[in-house]
């Protein structure tokens, strides 16, 4: 799994998109698949390998596919987000052919990234939730920065209903600023 997780590294390292934090720049999508390992651990420690690896890749080589490509409706939204889970997967799933994966575990890796069954499939609720809290934990702050106060709650109301009982306790307890829990307790009451 290690030359797997590396060879994902290494193309979300081709990112030419970077994220400053503390002065050191990091490729954007490599920083965020760094976060969703880190915080899949945290969140499930017995996770499969298929798990950690869909994990790894949610986002891999998203700058490829840009949102600016689509309409700016909610369909343009909508057929974008579709679409990147699709890039994922076939990505995922070159590089898992190539390290001589079988196909059952191909498929099953796909069918994670693709997040299919949420909140009936274990696995695909547990990444999306993972997926949840690091978007709470490193991405709230900037995206409510930019967005009117209703929009930020209706994007807070819809991510918890995404979310499990498991994910709504554990975001609870992530270090977000005052101003982050503020709204989120607007939007959960």
């Amino acid at each position: 799994m290690d030359k797997v997780i590396a060879a994902i590294d290494a193309l979300n390292s081709e990112d030419p998109n970077f994220k400053t934090i503390e002065g050191k720049q990091f490729p954007k999508e490599l920083l965020y698949s760094q976060r969703m390992t880190r915080q899949l651990e945290h969140f499930e420690n017995e996770a499969s390998q298929e798990l950690k690896i869909a994990a790894r890749a949610q986002h891999i080589c998203r700058w490829k596919s840009p949102r600016e490509d689509y309409p700016m409706n909610r369909v343009g939204y909508l057929n974008w987000r579709e679409d990147l889970k699709k890039m994922h997967a076939a990505l995922t799933g070159e590089i898992l052919k190539e390290f001589h994966y079988t196909q059952t575990f191909i498929d099953r890796v796909q069918f994670l990234i693709k997040k299919k069954l949420i909140k009936k499939d274990k696995e695909s609720q547990t990444l999306e939730d993972v997926i949840c809290l690091v978007f709470l934990e490193f991405y709230f702050e900037d995206f409510a920065a930019k967005h009117e106060e209703e929009k930020v709650i209706d994007v807070v109301q819809k991510t918890w209903a995404k979310m499990s009982h498991k994910g709504h306790d554990t975001a609870l307890t992530l270090p977000l600023s005052d101003t982050s829990l503020e709204l989120i307790n607007k939007a959960l009451t």
